[in-house]
């Protein structure tokens, strides 16, 4: 073999493969961190070298990572979400609503899961998620794990937050759900068909931070009615249908507002294996409206939060301040009920 088939030899990089920065590095004969330099532009770098770097990239056909052109422009691309889930209802729709306009604008999404409120959850699911080139941040603040979040955020990336709570935390844009209009709208549904109250079978003790409670609450205060204890369920459908069970030998209770619609359905279940009827002797109204909703037997009275578009408006603020508008106004929205055949008038149960 001559000289020079040798030397084109080792300076083809093999064919299986896409070239990487190092093939480009060993090209031009120089080191890795001075290729970044070129890609970047970030610190200079000879006019030799960066004629020898250049030469290499056209040689070898290589194309910079996605980050790297990010860097080189001064623009970056990432968004990333934080959400203590990504698998409940809420949460997993919020996620998609924002993933869907952010890609159609050109940006990519990464989610960050804090998995409670205690600092090492919350600063390990920061630490992830700042480990990229981020362009900003959106919250979903829809319990205590995201105020901690948003308190220990550094103030030099642009962030909004999404939330179903009356207010937020000062400092940040919010897309807001107006859970406290809607629980105060399916309360006093029940209490317009006659119940003389409204029970609430909530997520303990999450349901005590939501706007839903709240409206719940304070609903009945304004008619003059003292709220009872809340029936205490978890995220688990089974405490749903264990309420429904007790429920089932309370004579007094005749109207039930549920966190969510699985609360409301295994609920539903258990008095029906109980001989209770709904509507007739018990109304029930649901949160979320999904789609199964409609399909129950009784069809589910259901209060219709749309995530997807509060997921698309959170976007909409975090691009208004990434464009760098000097005042971002929150954005809000009212679910609407959902009538269907699980609520009926009042009538003493036997």
């Amino acid at each position: 073999m001559n000289r020079i088939a040798a030397e084109d030899t080792m300076r083809t990089p093999p064919t299986s493969r896409q070239p990487v920065i190092a093939d480009v590095a060993r090209l031009a004969g120089v080191s890795v961190p001075t290729v970044s330099r070129v890609l970047t532009g970030n610190i200079p770098v000879s006019e030799e070298k960066r004629q020898r770097v250049e030469a290499a990239i056209e040689e070898l056909n290589y194309r910079p990572s996605s980050l790297a052109r990010a860097l080189k422009s001064g623009q970056r691309n990432m968004i990333a979400i934080f959400a203590a889930s990504t698998s409940t209802y809420g949460y997993a729709n919020t996620v998609g609503g924002i993933e869907e306009i952010a890609q159609a604008e050109g940006f990519s999404v990464v989610v960050s899961v804090v998995k409670s409120a205690a600092p090492s959850d919350v600063k390990a699911a920061m630490e992830v998620a700042l480990q990229q080139q981020l362009a900003g941040i959106i919250v979903l603040d829809f319990d205590p794990s995201a105020a901690e979040v948003l308190k220990q955020l550094p103030e030099n990336i642009p962030v909004v937050a999404a939330s179903g709570f009356s207010s937020g935390q000062p400092g940040f844009p919010y897309a807001y759900l107006d859970e406290y209009a809607a629980g105060r709208e399916a309360t006093e549904h029940l209490l317009g068909l006659g119940h003389p109250m409204v029970h609430h079978l909530g997520l303990y003790p999450l349901t005590q931070f939501s706007g839903r409670y709240q409206g719940w609450f304070d609903a009945q205060v304004e008619a003059g009615i003292t709220p009872p204890p809340v029936l205490e369920a978890s995220r688990e459908l089974r405490s749903g249908y264990e309420q429904g069970l007790k429920i089932a030998t309370s004579p007094d209770i005749t109207a039930v507002f549920c966190s969510n619609d699985g609360l409301a359905i295994a609920a539903l279940r258990a008095l029906s294996e109980k001989g209770i009827r709904v509507p007739q002797d018990v109304s029930i109204i649901g949160w979320d409206n999904q789609p199964f909703s409609e399909f129950t037997w009784p069809a589910l009275t259901s209060v219709a939060p749309d995530f997807n578009d509060l997921g698309a408006r959170a976007f909409r603020l975090l691009h208004r301040l990434l464009k760098g508008a000097d005042r971002v106004d929150d954005s809000t929205k009212s679910p609407r009920l959902r009538q269907r055949e699980s609520t009926a008038p009042y009538a003493p149960r036997a």
